[in-house]
């Protein structure tokens, strides 16, 4: 109880502190919400990364290092299937590009799903007793999506071009225009959040999870498959990071730079919440999220600008400075 306290009080001195310092930079309540709404933006999609990351590593134990390359690929096949001329050119036979965009959702996460499944049953079930052997094969299998990616859509990132109903949409508050987009990838993050908790904590399949964990040889027993079990959450991880990178494509493009860039900040979230930990892991999106966006406010106008890369990485040594074993996790 006493070291649940100590990481809320912690989490609370860092929020005020970086919201106090916002605002007295920001001067107006215009900027001060222009900077907080990015950082609760940033976070969501580092949510979107790290969620599946925590997942994984909390039920399976196995910290899936591909796991940026799974969003890097969800945003080059969103855009894909977005724009004319792709691989996928649906342009003709779905003209709407609202539809053509759920579509591009939908595609995506089949196909971070049908990956996900495909390295969990052919490559990663048979390396679950070698821990060091899980590492340099996922991150293998990062470089190999890498190069896949630039060999079917070349090392030329591609800017998001095609608009649609909620991206060109605005609203105004505090006198400044904010994009609608932004409220809907912070939505989706919050959906997501509220319901992979659910699932794991209300649900049979939720409780079959948690108890192969504990127990596989028991729960086997009892007649459930509990290696089909890991292979849907493995497949779930790598499903939602897909996402990820299909609803962040229309804000940042698709580039190769996205696969170790959001891992980094990923493995940094899922750290400071506490390997393992669910709700860390939710608080610490946002903790870092709203560091990135505070970091670039002040990177304007200095010399600084590395500031807003190295951000997460500072924030993680301060928490782990207070907590050893991040905001709720336990020592393993």
């Amino acid at each position: 109880m006493a070291s649940k306290r100590t990481s809320v009080l912690a989490i609370a001195a860092i929020l005020i502190a970086l919201l106090a310092f916002s605002f007295i930079r920001s001067g107006s309540l215009g900027n001060f919400g222009i900077t907080v709404l990015s950082g609760l933006f940033q976070g969501m999609l580092l949510f979107l990364v790290a969620s599946g990351l925590s997942i994984v590593f909390g039920l399976m134990d196995v910290l899936n290092l591909a796991q940026g390359s799974f969003f890097m690929l969800g945003a080059y096949v969103a855009y894909d299937v977005q724009h004319p001329g792709g691989v996928v050119d649906l342009t003709a036979a779905v003209p709407d590009p609202n539809l053509r965009f759920v579509l591009a959702v939908i595609v995506t996460v089949l196909v971070g799903a049908a990956l996900g499944a495909v390295l969990e049953r052919g490559l990663l079930r048979r390396l679950y007793i070698r821990p060091v052997f899980q590492l340099v094969l996922t991150f293998g299998v990062s470089l190999v999506m890498l190069e896949l990616v630039k060999a079917i859509w070349t090392t030329t990132p591609f800017s998001w071009t095609e608009t649609f109903g909620v991206r060109e949409n605005f609203f105004t508050l505090f006198d400044q225009r904010f994009s609608t987009y932004r409220l809907f990838v912070v939505g989706i993050g919050l959906l997501l959040i509220v319901g992979i908790a659910l699932l794991l904590n209300r649900t049979r399949i939720g409780i079959i999870i948690r108890a192969g964990v504990e127990d596989s040889e028991m729960v086997q027993a009892l007649g459930i498959n509990v290696r089909v079990v890991f292979t849907l959450v493995f497949t779930l991880g790598c499903a939602i990071a897909a996402l990820g990178g299909a609803v962040a494509a229309p804000f940042l493009g698709a580039s190769t730079t996205l696969a170790s860039t959001f891992l980094l900040q990923a493995i940094a979230v899922v750290v400071l919440g506490g390997l393992g930990s669910y709700e860390g892991t939710a608080v610490g999106s946002l903790m870092v999220g709203l560091s990135i966006a505070v970091a670039q406010d002040a990177a304007i106008g200095t010399s600084l600008s590395m500031l807003p890369s190295i951000t997460p990485m500072l924030l993680l040594v301060l928490v782990l400075l207070i907590r050893p074993s991040g905001l709720f996790g336990e020592a393993r």
